[in-house]
């Protein structure tokens, strides 16, 4: 492999950057709590959604499929119809109550967050 001066220096100095150990600044702070704002609130959008997309495909598979015939239902459609809308109703309502939860985290650490990014612009 041939490298020229320039190359090897900059992979000498990315490799050795891996081995120094990091001093913790303001914005690494302000990413750390950026990230507690959101992350829990995504978790519960991701877990809510995922959760009615299989109520919704429960229903689904009891009007398309003959599984309703093998739990002992004899009638299908009705019930089908009804746990996939509710389902459906559940999708629908997890993007309103993702950001009513954000729109209410995002209030709680605002003063936190404001302060500490202004320390890092005065940096």
């Amino acid at each position: 492999m041939n490298m020229n001066k320039n190359d090897k220096a900059f992979l000498a100095e990315q490799i050795r950057t891996q081995y120094i150990a990091k001093q913790p600044s303001g914005l690494d702070e302000l990413q750390a709590l950026d990230r507690k704002v959101h992350r829990p609130v995504q978790t519960r959008a991701y877990v809510f959604g995922s959760i009615a997309a299989l109520i919704m495909g429960f229903g689904m598979s009891l009007i398309m499929t003959d599984f309703g015939s093998m739990i002992g239902l004899q009638e299908t459609m009705v019930p089908g119809i009804i746990i996939g809308l509710i389902g459906m109703l559940f999708a629908l309502i997890n993007y309103p109550a993702y950001k009513k939860l954000l729109k209410k985290r995002k209030a709680k650490y605002a003063d936190e967050i404001l302060a500490l990014s202004q320390k890092c612009l005065e940096e």
